[in-house]
């Protein structure tokens, strides 16, 4: 039979060519729970920062399939046995292993359906399409769920060196165009083995794997924790916490999204169980879902609402500024004395309320690499795995081990600090 007539190839700018195999992978990459991912940015905000971030969760989630596959295909060329069923059922766990982001990805994950991660629903998904499909999924739901006997395969879904890592890193590199953040992807994927059930690297790959936690901590500084998204993030939340807050005082909001309406009208007790109409409703949220709404109130006759809407869409965003140690009591005061000072000069409500929505104080937090639990594990010549910081020569990589902890405030331009 003709390969061509096996799979449906797709052109991906990171990777090049993926084959997506036809049946159960295609009719799932096709679904509406995956078509989904194409209305969610990758990386939220950051496009604000970085022009070219408009990428989607799509694009991860295929561009993940396609490393999976020359992940088990190197993989079973090294002699690991990864059966037919196991194979299909990795390839799906890792095509859905993001489809419980909501809009806006992490920004927005604890308010529109607070106490329960994406993971979370991303299991209650998986679980859905299950019934849909009759039962296909088993394999790949114990795979997703570390259930699986053989541990690798779980590992390659989720670990300190998984493919999601491995994906997203040379992806946001490229399309932010922080070049910091290009990995061996090659490399890493030629120096995997499986050792006593686990995923190792041969020492061959040790360069490689070190690149690729530099290349972590270095995104984390310039892309996902950059300044200006930090900002953008927290006015977006601010928007919403403050839509909540006036819902709860009996003001009258009106929505232009129902689905987004719905998550604000269920009480927030609600929420500790997901039940099919919330998932169901969930699932029709995307990034145009909150951005209509904000074009909406940009309109409102409530004046905070209508100036952090105008501020965002227009990209004015407050500022953020790191700090080099945590702000004393009296200095969270002073600033918010002055930010009150100033609402009240701009005609704006000065009370708790909006305060909330003009001053934030928090401490951003990466760690480029976790060995405690899961960490990496390089296969030395006598057949030893030896942990990743253990077996570098390199004297820094055990400082990427610490997390990077910077306590910074997001304020008004004109506050000084």
């Amino acid at each position: 039979m003709d390969k061509s007539t096996q799979f449906k190839i797709f052109t991906d700018p990171v990777h090049g060519f993926i084959n997506v195999p036809k049946g159960l992978i295609l009719k799932l990459l096709d679904h509406p729970y995956v078509q989904r991912l194409r209305r969610i940015r990758q990386l939220g905000l950051a496009n604000t920062v970085f022009p070219g971030a408009e990428h989607s969760r799509f694009s991860h989630a295929l561009g993940s399939l396609g490393l999976m596959q020359r992940v088990l295909n190197h993989l079973r060329e090294q002699n690991t046995t990864i059966t037919h069923k196991e194979f299909e059922g990795t390839l799906i766990a890792i095509l859905l292993h993001d489809i419980g982001h909501g809009p806006y990805s992490h920004t927005l994950e604890k308010i529109i359906i607070p106490h329960s991660h994406h993971e979370k629903l991303t299991l209650l998904m998986m679980q859905e399409l299950n019934r849909q499909f009759d039962g296909q999924l088993d394999t790949s739901i114990k795979i997703f769920t570390d259930r699986y006997p053989k541990k690798f395969l779980h590992q390659l879904i989720s670990s300190q060196l998984d493919i999601d890592r491995l994906d997203y890193l040379r992806r946001d590199s490229m399309f932010t165009g922080v070049l910091e953040g290009s990995i061996g992807i090659d490399r890493i994927i030629r120096t995997m083995r499986v050792h006593q059930g686990n995923i190792v690297i041969d020492k061959k790959g040790i360069y490689a794997v070190e690149n690729y936690i530099v290349a972590r901590r270095l995104m984390y500084l310039q892309v996902y924790l950059h300044k200006t998204v930090l900002a953008g993030d927290k006015m977006l939340l601010a928007i919403l916490k403050y839509v909540r807050r006036l819902l709860e005082r009996g003001d009258a909001i009106n929505f232009y999204s129902p689905a987004l309406e719905y998550f604000f009208q269920v009480r927030l007790d609600a929420f500790r169980k997901i039940d099919n109409t919330m998932l169901n409703t969930f699932i029709s949220l995307d990034d145009n879902d909150i951005l209509i709404n904000l074009k909406y109130w940009q309109h409102s006759d409530q004046p905070v609402l209508r100036d952090l809407c105008r501020r965002f869409l227009n990209r004015n965003y407050f500022r953020t500024t790191f700090l080099d140690t945590k702000p004393t009591d009296k200095q969270l005061d002073d600033w918010k004395k002055k930010t009150m000072n100033t609402l009240h000069n701009m005609c704006l409500p000065s009370d708790e309320a909006a305060l909330d929505c003009y001053f934030f104080s928090d401490n951003s937090h990466s760690k480029a690499y976790t060995y405690h639990s899961n960490g990496i594990w390089i296969l030395q010549n006598d057949d030893i795995a030896v942990e990743f910081s253990k077996a570098s020569d390199s004297r820094h990589i055990s400082a990427l081990t610490r997390p990077v902890i910077k306590p910074y405030v997001v304020h008004l331009k004109s506050i000084a600090i």
